[in-house]
C-alpha cells in the first residue's frame, strides 16, 4: 500500500510543539491530530486533564464486528536539562538520518507512526472491528492523563489488544515492571539545638527507616523475563535550621515490581520494615504489565515483525498500567520506533528509518486485525 501520509513529517510537526511537562500544553498536539483524523471518519473525543492539557480518543470501526485494536502513546515530554543541545530541541531537524528533538524517541515518533498508519487504512477499517487511538497528556508524571480518562465511566471502551508505541527500537516487548512510589514521613518534637534532650529528633527516625530498607527482602522469586523487584531510597529531607531539633523528616521510596506481585502486600512489608512510627503515603501506584509470549496475538505480531526472539520486558512504566483495566485487560505489547537509550537524554533523536519501519508495521498490524 502506498501511503499518502508521512510519519516522518508528522513527527517533525509534533516535535516542533513544545509540550514539556510541566506545564504540558499537550492540546497543541492532540487538537492537531484530531483535526487530521476527523475528516477520515474517526470519532474524536478530547478530554482535558486541566486547561490546555487534552488527551484524545479517536475511533473508527463497527462495534458490532468485534473488539478494536487499540494503540496508545503520550505527547508530553520531559524538560531539556542543563546541558546544551547541539541541535534545536524543538526543531525536528533531520541530520544524517536522525530526527532530533525533545520527544522524538519518547514518544512522538511512535504516535505519528500509528496515526499515519490508521489514516492510511481508514477505508479498510470502516465496517470492521476497527481501531482506537488513545493519545494522552501527563504520562511523564505518573500517567495522569490515562488515569483521568480511566476515571470517567464509559469513556474507554473494551479493546481486543493494546499496542503501546513507547521506544523499543521496533522490537516487541511483552510488558514492563510496575512502579510503587511511597513517601515515608517521621514526626518529632522541636527544641533548641543546644538542648536536644527536650526534643524528639525526626531525622534520626527517618535515617533509621532508610537503613532498614537498605537490604529489603521482597521474598519474591525472580520473574523469568522481568527479573527481580527493586527498591531505592531516592530523596531524604528534614529539619529547618542547624540549631533546632527537627520535628519532621521524610524520604521517598521507588519500588519497581514484577508481574504477580501485590502492591498492597509490598507496602505492608515496607511498613513492617520501617516501623509503626513512620507513616507511608502512596505517590504513584502503577501495576506491572505482562502478556505471556504464547498469547495468540503476541505470536501473530511476532510473525508480522519477522521476529523469532522471545519478547523481553522493560523497567520503565507506560500508560498501559492505567489503561488495561478499563480496556478489559487485553493482551498488550510495547513496540515503538524510538531509541530506548535516548529517552530523556540531551540531543534526543529517532532514526528516520525506524519511523518509516514502524509506520509500515503498524499499517500491516491494523489490516491484519481488521481482516481477521
Amino acid at each position: 500500500m502506498t501511503s499518502q501520509f508521512n510519519a516522518v513529517e508528522m513527527t517533525q510537526a509534533l516535535v516542533r510543539m513544545n509540550t514539556i511537562n510541566t506545564p504540558g500544553d499537550e492540546s497543541s498536539c492532540t487538537r492537531y491530530l484530531a483535526e487530521l483524523l476527523e475528516p477520515h471518519g474517526f470519532t474524536c473525543t478530547l478530554t482535558e486533564l486541566s486547561p490546555g492539557r487534552a488527551s484524545l480518543i479517536a475511533s473508527l470501526g463497527d462495534p458490532g464486528k468485534g473488539l478494536p485494536l487499540a494503540f496508545t502513546g503520550h505527547v508530553d515530554v520531559v524538560p531539556l536539562g542543563d546541558a546544551p543541545w547541539t541541535q534545536a530541541p524543538f526543531g525536528g531537524d533531520i541530520v544524517n538520518g536522525k530526527l532530533y528533538g525533545r520527544g522524538s524517541s519518547d514518544m512522538k515518533a511512535g504516535v505519528a507512526a500509528f496515526v499515519c498508519a490508521a489514516l492510511d487504512c481508514s477505508e479498510q477499517i470502516s465496517g470492521t472491528a476497527g481501531v482506537t487511538l488513545i493519545i494522552t497528556a501527563g504520562e511523564e508524571t505518573g500517567c495522569e492523563g490515562a488515569f483521568h480518562m480511566a476515571s470517567q465511566p464509559g469513556l474507554l471502551k473494551p479493546a481486543g489488544a493494546l499496542l503501546v508505541a513507547e521506544p523499543s527500537y521496533n522490537n516487541p516487548l511483552a510488558g514492563h515492571k510496575g512502579a510503587l512510589w511511597l513517601k515515608a514521613k517521621a514526626k518529632g518534637i522541636t527544641a533548641h539545638g543546644s538542648m536536644p534532650q527536650h526534643g524528639d529528633n525526626a531525622v534520626y527516625k527517618i535515617a533509621r527507616a532508610a537503613l532498614s530498607l537498605q537490604a529489603f527482602d521482597f521474598h519474591c522469586p525472580a520473574h523469568p523475563e522481568m527479573g527481580s523487584p527493586t527498591l531505592n531510597v531516592g530523596l531524604i529531607s528534614g529539619g529547618l535550621n542547624v540549631n533546632s531539633v527537627p520535628d519532621a523528616a521524610e524520604l521517598t521510596i521507588d519500588i519497581r515490581s514484577v508481574a504477580g506481585q501485590s502492591h498492597a502486600a509490598v507496602q505492608q512489608a515496607v511498613q513492617e520494615a520501617v516501623g509503626d512510627d513512620i507513616a507511608l503515603e502512596i505517590m504513584i501506584d502503577l501495576p506491572p504489565v505482562y502478556t505471556p509470549p504464547e498469547s495468540p496475538w503476541v505470536q501473530r505480531v511476532m510473525q508480522l515483525c519477522d521476529s523469532t526472539q522471545t519478547p523481553g520486558t522493560v523497567t520503565y512504566f507506560t500508560d498501559a498500567a492505567a489503561l488495561l483495566a478499563p480496556l478489559g485487560n487485553p493482551p498488550t505489547l510495547i513496540l515503538g520506533p524510538g531509541e530506548t537509550h535516548l529517552a530523556h537524554q540531551t540531543d534526543e533523536y529517532c532514526e528516520v528509518s525506524r519511523i518509516e519501519e514502524a509506520h509500515d508495521l503498524y499499517r500491516r498490524m491494523i489490516l491484519d486485525w481488521c481482516q481477521a
